[in-house]
């Protein structure tokens, strides 16, 4: 392949610098040089002064090669303006045929790259992808109206395809050495690369996504900077910019990463659960990455199950109140971490877990309401839930119990009747118990109702009768002015000790 790549690029050079001496129609100009006979022994002609060597004649196919190669990438380094399509139409052509080429090349190679050839694709690749995006247009609006968005194309797509095609090919090709490649693909290399990821195009995103995982995969000395720029592309997302177009994308490539980490966990991986998966439930635009988000935390537990309970701690930690979507999405991620927790771990958190759980069924959302009746058709999460039942039931039958005497959706009425009916027909003493206990908390809130609405209604009587501080008329506090000034002027001492001791309550000067 490279020989025939070679052998265009002389072809090309051969029929450019052809003008005066055989014609446009003569044969010496579209005839390739012949080559050098094979020398025989005993031939009659003259033998070279000196045989050529093998080794020097490799050595100068080598450099012709890089040379050629190194040319065609210096050509596609060139940048051009794709918004206006009918500008440097030719150049834009003659770059992306270029492109391709390169392509072919790499995937037909039988020869490693040299390192001139690698720092030139690295250098190509930095000129061509690395880009400041323009401002965004959406920065007025809301997360709810971004999801309902059509997706952004970028008009320089099609060229830059071919280049993350020969991005990808570069990174997979057995020719390209890693421990030489990875003088290039350096950490500024990979931190500008992780910028991309806030491209609005969806198309660039998923192929950063698969280039990013090949990256980790072959340059294991830039695994600890990757794990550290990605979580700092989360720290800002959450606590600072609210926004980022690739996170669904960086999580699905983590999710592959976690699922080779090795047993057991290193610190540095925990906390990277607790400190940037954990807190990407806080965003309101969770439901974008949710998935993925869900599989990488699943990803930890199955690893180390004792994590369970630090995720569901997690969970309960940034709990939505207000938002009802985003509420339910929480309980099916709630359903998924606890059909992989353990018995120990579900006692550590099941008290602060079924408070909020009975919260939940008490929501005048009715699919709220659902979602979390919808717990105990899990198996292995009523099995956990009878076994301590002692502990959950008293906290949650109140929760029924209100459901089955006040809540307006019937679907939610039914449901209820049924998870009643399970803990009835699971210790029936023990939910009578609860019933008990129930209505004597119903009579003591009655109770204090009670007093409290006959205590305003005391104190609207009050009001009404008009009860008030008496008001001093002016020309009345004008005369006392006059007698303080007379009985000063006969006893200055005793007005001095009278001025000076705190006036009687109830008086108002007006």
């Amino acid at each position: 392949m490279w020989k025939q790549f070679i052998g265009k690029l002389s072809w090309k050079a051969m029929k450019s610098s052809s003008g005066g001496g055989g014609g446009a129609g003569s044969p010496l100009a579209k005839t390739p040089p012949a080559l050098p006979a094979p020398r025989e022994n005993g031939s009659a002609g003259k033998p070279s002064a000196s045989p050529p060597s093998p080794l020097a004649g490799s050595g100068a196919e080598v450099r012709s090669r890089e040379e050629a190669f190194i040319q065609k990438v210096n050509i596609c380094c060139a940048v051009y303006d794709f918004s206006d399509r009918g500008k440097d139409s030719p150049e834009k052509e003659r770059k992306r045929q270029m492109l391709m080429s390169l392509v072919d090349c790499i995937g037909a190679a039988e020869e490693p790259l040299t390192e001139t050839m690698i720092a030139a694709c690295v250098r190509m690749f930095a000129a061509n992808l690395f880009r400041v995006f323009p401002p965004k247009v959406r920065s007025g609006t809301t997360a709810s109206e971004t999801e309902e968005d059509e997706p952004f194309f970028d008009p320089s797509w099609y060229h830059l395809q071919v280049v993350y095609e020969f991005l990808l090919r570069f990174m997979t090709s057995p020719l390209v050495d890693a421990k030489v490649a990875r003088k290039y693909v350096d950490s500024s290399f990979v931190s500008k690369l992780l910028d991309l990821f806030d491209s609005d195009d969806p198309r660039e995103r998923d192929c950063l996504k698969t280039i990013l995982h090949r990256i980790y995969g072959k340059f294991m000395g830039n695994r600890p900077f990757i794990r550290k720029a990605v979580s700092n592309i989360f720290y800002r997302f959450v606590f600072e910019t609210d926004h980022h177009n690739g996170i669904a994308e960086l999580l699905e490539v983590f999710g592959s990463v976690i699922s080779g980490f090795a047993k057991p966990l290193k610190e540095e991986h925990k906390l990277f659960l607790w400190k940037a998966l954990i807190p990407l439930h806080k965003p309101k635009s969770v439901g974008i990455y949710l998935p993925q988000l869900t599989y990488c935390i699943t990803q930890f537990i199955e690893k180390e199950p004792k994590l369970a309970g630090t995720v569901i701690r997690g969970l309960l930690k940034y709990w939505p109140v207000t938002n009802s979507q985003k509420e339910m999405m929480f309980l099916g991620e709630l359903e998924e971490v606890l059909e992989l927790t353990d018995m120990a771990e579900f006692q550590k958190c099941m008290v602060p877990l079924f408070r909020r759980i009975a919260t939940c069924l008490n929501s005048s959302h009715f699919q709220v309401a659902e979602r979390a009746l919808f717990l105990w058709n899990n198996e292995h999460l009523f099995d956990m839930i009878s076994q301590n039942r002692q502990v959950i039931l008293p906290i949650i039958y109140p929760a029924l119990e209100r459901n089955t005497r006040w809540h307006w959706n019937q679907s939610v009425l039914n449901v209820t009747m049924n998870v009643r009916k399970m803990f009835h027909d699971m210790d029936e003493r023990l939910l009578l118990t609860c019933q008990n206990n129930f209505e004597e908390e119903e009579e003591k809130r009655a109770a204090t109702e009670e007093r409290r609405r006959l205590m305003w209604e005391q104190l609207e009587r009050s009001a009404a009768r008009g009860y008030h501080q008496p008001v001093i008329p002016a020309d009345v506090i004008c005369l006392l002015e006059l007698l303080a000034i007379f009985y000063y002027k006969q006893d200055p001492v005793c007005m001095t000790s009278l001025s000076s001791s705190k006036p009687r309550a109830g008086l108002i000067l007006t």
